[in-house]
């Protein structure tokens, strides 16, 4: 596995933008140089504990507290709870398709330690662990896929008809007491609340440094089996739509409403779920900063940074073409490149020059199919986050307009200059294929510098100025009044070189040749 992840790690460092030389290899997880306020880190589990959703034990509950009407009202199940054990990325993607929430461990189990992962010691380490759901008693469950059902369950907000005359909160205490889980439950002079709250960040050098909202996350709480979650909104709201008379655990997923998700997910560290720990069933909030939680705050920022670019891509913003939905953003802690490869969404795995450099190892390669890498070495701060999240944004939008076979050629060329001068950033610009990379990274740095401008103010920044394919072409004409939905116009697939590039705003723009002339001759190698 370590000559893989070398392999892997050469491919992810070398891609679009991949321009900075870095060794070693760690995904999202605990944070040892800063330390954190939350574990990230590996779930201890204690024993296993009595389910007090089970139908056999609301069925006691509600004999206990009405014995009369037990035999005439039967507690019929509203779900199962239900673990899987897909064996590859597709069975995996099957299941979330379905619309089903999994969660790596089980949700009947004492948690001795907070953790962001877990993985069953009975499973391949190099496995897909079991996936637990909870899901409605008549769902469909999928062929071909392994699972085990493990309880039928009686949840009382799930019931299409119960008996109306049954105080169902009271039965669900009742049945925490016979199991033994009284200890969890709220004191009984409280009834049962809907969890809300709001999530928060903090960017020192934007909003006047006050807390602003953490956009389009999803917050997931549970107690055993009663598992619910709510997306927080544009300001980082959120109200979960079942009531909880125990204090539920809550969690925070990166999986965006904006149709993006952060982390892996599946195999070694997943950094797409947070633990924020046990909290009370009226909800909690949470202020995420840099010194509070580090590895939070990088994945806070990092899809803030993200729902706000693409929510910015609508017709009365940018009106730009907006990445493609699906993305999968991985977070690298001790890397300082970023790039877009777009593995998921199907270039390079099966093409002839990457099996060269990869061989055997594309089968397991394609089981982790990252789009979006983010170094996020020497990134402590939001806005260097986002700036870099910004930038492989702009190539993913790049890539939804011109298509797998461009994205290909880009790619072949970044890897064959990392090949042929030892990671030397972008080349220099020589090569059939060097003009796709001076045209996606053309726009990917105009895009950063211009986006950071929008939001932090002053002289619009300078990244990637001093390179061979001059990205401040783009800043002289958006200064003189083109606006970036008029320059994205001109990023066809068609468009291959920095030459093109200059035909194709003439032949959009004709009336404006002489700014398009004067700029373009100015940096004309």
């Amino acid at each position: 596995m370590k000559t893989f992840w070398r392999l892997l790690l050469t491919l992810l460092l070398v891609l679009p933008a991949g321009c900075s030389k870095d060794s070693g290899f760690s995904p999202e997880g605990e944070d040892e140089r800063t330390g954190t306020a939350l574990p990230h880190g590996k779930m201890e589990l204690g024993r296993q504990l009595e389910d007090p959703y089970s139908v056999r034990n609301m069925s006691k509950a509600l004999a206990s507290l009405y014995p009369t009407k037990a035999a005439i009202t039967p507690v019929e199940p509203t779900d199962m709870y239900v673990r899987f054990l897909p064996k590859n990325e597709d069975e995996f993607e099957t299941l979330l398709g379905m619309g089903m929430d999994l969660l790596d461990h089980p949700l009947d189990y004492q948690i001795l330690k907070e953790g962001d992962w877990w993985h069953d010691p009975k499973v391949d380490e190099h496995a897909i662990t079991w996936q637990y759901a909870v899901l409605p008693h008549d769902f469909e469950l999928p062929v071909g896929i392994t699972y085990e059902i493990l309880d039928d369950c009686f949840i009382p907000e799930n019931a299409a008809t119960k008996a109306a005359d049954v105080d169902w909160a009271a039965v669900e205490r009742e049945a925490f007491r016979l199991t033994g889980n009284e200890d969890l439950l709220q004191p009984v002079t409280k009834a049962a609340e809907q969890p809300s709250g709001r999530i928060t960040i903090v960017d020192p050098d934007f909003n006047g440094s006050e807390p602003f909202g953490l956009a389009g996350v999803k917050v997931v709480c549970n107690v055993f089996v009663k598992f619910s979650s709510a997306f927080t909104t544009r300001d980082g709201y959120y109200t979960i739509p079942k009531s909880f008379s125990s204090s539920p655990r809550y969690r925070l997923m990166f999986e965006n409403s904006q149709g993006f998700a952060i982390g892996l997910n599946l195999l070694l560290l997943p950094a797409s779920l947070s633990t924020l720990g046990k909290g009370p069933a009226a909800g909690i909030d949470a202020c995420i900063t840099p010194e509070s939680d580090a590895t939070l705050f990088r994945r806070a920022a990092i899809s803030n940074a993200a729902y706000d670019y693409i929510s910015r891509c609508a017709e009365d913003d940018l009106n730009i073409t907006a990445p493609p939905k699906g993305l999968r953003i991985w977070v690298f802690r001790n890397i300082l490149s970023s790039s877009t490869p777009m593995l998921r969404h199907g270039t390079l795995l099966d093409q002839t020059l990457l099996a060269h450099y990869l061989g055997d190892y594309i089968p397991l390669i394609s089981l982790f199919l990252p789009d979006i890498t983010i170094g996020a070495k020497e990134k402590n701060s939001y806005a260097l986050l986002y700036a870099e999240t910004v930038h492989e944004l702009a190539h993913a939008s790049h890539y939804a307009q011109v298509g797998k076979e461009y994205w290909d050629n880009y790619i072949f060329y970044i890897l064959e200059s990392f090949m042929d001068d030892g990671g030397a950033g972008y080349g220099i610009g020589s090569g059939e294929r060097a003009g796709y990379c001076g045209v996606g990274e053309t726009w990917g740095y105009f895009m950063q510098n211009s986006l950071m401008n929008d939001r932090y103010g002053g002289e619009m920044p300078t990244s990637g100025m001093g390179y061979w394919f001059h990205p401040q072409i783009l800043r002289y004409l958006y200064e003189r009044g083109f606006s970036r939905a008029e320059l994205f116009k001109a990023f066809k697939k068609e468009v291959t070189s920095q030459a093109a590039l200059w035909d194709k705003l003439l032949e959009l723009y004709p009336e404006r040749a002489a700014i398009i002339n004067q700029v373009f001759t100015r940096y004309e190698d």
